[in-house]
């Protein structure tokens, strides 16, 4: 059987076909994942994903798709998209280190939490395109140039939303800031 006729019965709902297909591209997309995450089980967490999504979207996959092409792309892009997130997590962590010293602070789990929360609210309450600016610096790691080109505005635009989102978070996480004067 082709792919172009695997395809057609996966289209259709046929369960035959979308077996035939994990069966014989479950394990490279798990290796597919596992080239970028170094970590088996997400890896395989992640490939479930990708087939998942691969049933979702069936109807919807257009005629001559590649379905190899279609799901090692899938699996390198949730792989990658695992990584910013960890990533962004990480660097939360690492500014929350930086502000609670657990030996003056009995409670610094607790502050952790806090500031966690503190930071997600304060993002959240910035201004939608203020946000956006931020997020894409931020999380995504891209330049004020690549912002702004993708957003259509000038690196000035980035760059006064960007001064603007840092006072603003300055502003609302102030208490956690000066907790080491007290």
């Amino acid at each position: 059987m082709t792919d172009s006729d695997l395809l057609a019965r996966l289209r259709d709902g046929d369960h035959a076909a979308f077996d035939t297909i994990f069966r014989e591209w479950y394990p490279p997309v798990v290796r597919a994942a596992n080239r970028i995450l170094h970590e088996p089980g997400v890896a395989e967490e992640l490939a479930q994903d990708v087939f998942l999504e691969l049933w979702r979207r069936r109807e919807s996959l257009p005629d001559g798709s590649s379905i190899p092409g279609y799901l090692l792309q899938a699996a390198r892009n949730r792989a990658l998209n695992h990584l910013r997130h960890l990533q962004g997590r990480r660097k939360t962590q690492v500014f929350v280190e930086a502000l609670v010293e657990p030996a003056e602070h009995a409670d610094a789990d607790t502050q952790a939490a806090e500031l966690e929360v503190a930071i997600r609210d304060a993002i959240a309450e910035l201004p939608p395109r203020t946000r956006e600016v931020f997020l894409m610096s931020r999380e995504r790691n891209l330049r004020y140039s690549e912002i702004a080109e993708q957003l259509g505005v000038t690196v000035k635009a980035v760059e006064a939303n960007m001064s603007r989102a840092l006072r603003q978070l300055r502003e609302k996480l102030s208490p956690f800031l000066n907790r080491g004067d007290d």
